[in-house]
């Protein structure tokens, strides 16, 4: 692993742990709000994507027949990991504010430290391997 996939791989994390010294600001900084705010929005769900890279880059996306942009694969798979990031942070946060709820033990301390960890767990894991392609029979539609 080179310097710069490590640090490629520690950023998600490095966000949430600096999102929670930005707790120690005072309550109306916008500093405060848009470290945490971006970190529950990207943080959680670009370590999750990372370590599924390899399986999402198996089928790449497939194009309209009358292909008018020849770089439709590369930004399609682009925008699926963006919306993919968003979405497994969100719902990452909606699961542990959840949890913390039903046990009456909510903050939002709580869940930004929990969160944080678990981001930073998914730092280490290490990328899922791709599975081939399945192959169909000659002659067959699929």
């Amino acid at each position: 692993m080179t310097p710069q996939e490590l640090m490629v791989r520690m950023l998600p994390p490095f966000g949430g742990w600096l999102a929670l010294a930005a707790l120690a600001l005072p309550g109306g900084s916008p500093l405060r709000g848009a470290a945490v705010v971006l970190f529950l929005a990207a943080g959680p769900g670009a370590a999750m994507v990372r370590v599924c890279a390899p399986a999402l880059a198996v089928r790449p996306a497939e194009g309209p027949v009358e292909r008018r942009d020849p770089d439709f694969a590369r930004h399609s798979d682009l925008l699926e990991r963006l919306m993919l990031t968003l979405f497994l942070s969100i719902g990452a946060l909606m699961l542990v504010a959840t949890v913390l709820i039903a046990t009456h033990t909510f903050s939002a301390q709580r869940v930004l430290l929990t969160l944080t960890l678990l981001t930073t767990l998914a730092a280490f894991c290490p990328p899922l391997r791709a599975s081939p392609q399945p192959r169909t029979p000659k002659g067959s539609a699929q």
